[in-house]
């Protein structure tokens, strides 16, 4: 006799191992949603917006009203994928396409997240000499250590609840704004009224905010993330093991995702306003680091706002590296066939932590190379930006089968509106390409 199928009521479903149970209902359901689109605003991510802030003042800003919906339902799109079949993107890849398809996926995704580590390791440093001073290379070395311990040693459990409560730091950017003397109807007026240039500058800025806003690594952190906590939470199965599950289900990842993305995007819109307020007025025009635009802050804001600025660097590059190194491995682990799992203890999974360790001392490194991570950074963006197309498109492809999500393929506004995002980008990529001949 068979055994009847296990129900989730939605009590259950919003008790992940992110936030305890005695947490406010609202603080249950966000989880890998909120942890993603907060690391969205990494070091390299403020680089990015603060240099589109400084060179075109607001004329950029009409992206993160754009860029909301679209990443949105991106993320939600692979969030579902993840809850549904249990498996993240390279799992999934790895058992539904050729070898090809699946190493041209990971490998770029392996070496745009190692540099974006180093970039985000330097930016940390740089901006910790600014609050404190002393030598760069040993703060490089106590944050790439701190990183890697954390997700190594740290109880999952716990490491996830730090992970959320250190987005609580992304305020200090929404705090920065108010500090400075900003433009608002000119600022309301270019979030609404594009202001676009057929410029190979503005082009290549506007495929970094779309790379640094709709990153591949998220992609793969979240599906990652959702098909873990499936793992971990005894009473939660893949979607389409048990169909049951699924109201709860996908109403938590809705409300999860919406939240963690409208966060990410109005920070961003934050920091882009912050330094076209400043920078741009004042006539710097070119911001190769986060830790700079600090810097440069001081003579225009005042002294207060360039420590507020740096420690949001800190903060957002102690959530951003996890999560950059995490979903890397996840990637190679689940394209090897290892066990994966922040869940699992480092002997259960020795080459999934491995794999953390090494992605973390590559970015180090660059720290102690002639080549410039800070640079580098910038140009990560925008090559995330161009990886982001294939990777969306065969997403896309994957969660219409119903071989991969049973009766839970996606369909109707999502389907259209991550179309619509994967449409976009590509243009986005053509038009800098066209420009760059």
């Amino acid at each position: 006799m068979s055994e009847a199928p296990e129900t989730l009521d939605p009590e259950t479903e919003h008790q992940s191992p992110v936030v305890g149970t005695s947490k406010p209902r609202l603080l249950k359901v966000l989880g890998p949603g909120l942890i993603t689109g907060a690391s969205d605003d990494d070091p390299s991510g403020i680089a990015t917006y603060s240099q589109a802030g400084a060179q075109f003042g607001y004329g950029l800003s009409w992206t993160l009203l754009l860029t909301f919906p679209l990443m949105t339902a991106v993320q939600m799109i692979s969030a579902r994928m993840g809850r549904t079949t249990g498996r993240g993107l390279a799992g999934l890849l790895r058992q539904h396409y050729p070898s090809y398809v699946l190493l041209s996926i990971v490998i770029p995704l392996l070496i745009a997240n190692s540099i974006n580590i180093g970039a985000d390791l330097g930016a940390m440093a740089d901006a910790t000499r600014l609050i404190i001073g002393g030598p760069q290379i040993v703060y490089v070395l106590l944050f790439a250590g701190i990183s890697t311990a954390l997700q190594i040693f740290m109880q999952y459990t716990s490491y996830v609840a730090v992970l959320k409560w250190l987005a609580l730091i992304l305020l200090v950017y929404v705090a920065t704004m108010f500090m400075v003397q900003v433009s608002w109807g000119e600022a309301l007026y270019r979030l609404v009224v594009p202001d676009i240039t057929w410029s190979k500058e503005y082009l290549t800025t506007l495929v970094a905010v779309f790379g640094t806003t709709i990153s591949p690594y998220l992609f793969f952190w979240q599906a990652s993330q959702e098909a873990e906590d499936v793992r971990e939470l005894p009473k939660r199965r893949p979607l389409t093991r048990a169909p049951q599950q699924a109201p709860a289900a996908l109403a938590r990842i809705e409300l999860d995702t919406i939240a963690g993305m409208g966060i990410s995007n109005f920070i961003a819109l934050a920091i882009m306003i912050t330094t076209a307020a400043t920078l741009n007025v004042a006539g710097v025009k070119d911001v190769e680091t986060s830790a700079q635009a600090a810097e440069a802050l001081r003579p225009i804001a005042g002294p207060l706002a360039e420590l507020v600025f740096a420690l949001g660097v800190i903060g957002t590059g102690l959530l951003a590296i996890p999560v950059l190194a995490g979903s890397a491995a996840y990637a190679v682990g689940e394209a090897r066939k290892w066990p994966v799992g922040l869940a699992r203890q480092p002997l259960e999974a020795k080459a999934f932590y491995i794999t953390i360790a090494v992605a973390t001392l590559v970015g180090m490194t660059l720290n102690f190379t002639p080549i410039n991570p800070i640079k580098a950074l910038y140009w990560t963006a925008v090559i995330n930006g161009v990886v982001a197309v294939p990777v969306m498109v065969i997403m896309m492809l994957m969660s219409a089968q119903t071989k991969i999500m049973g009766e839970f393929t996606v369909k109707g506004w999502l389907k259209a509106l991550g179309w619509c995002a994967t449409a976009i980008m590509a243009a986005a990529v053509a038009a800098m390409a066209a420009t760059s001949f």
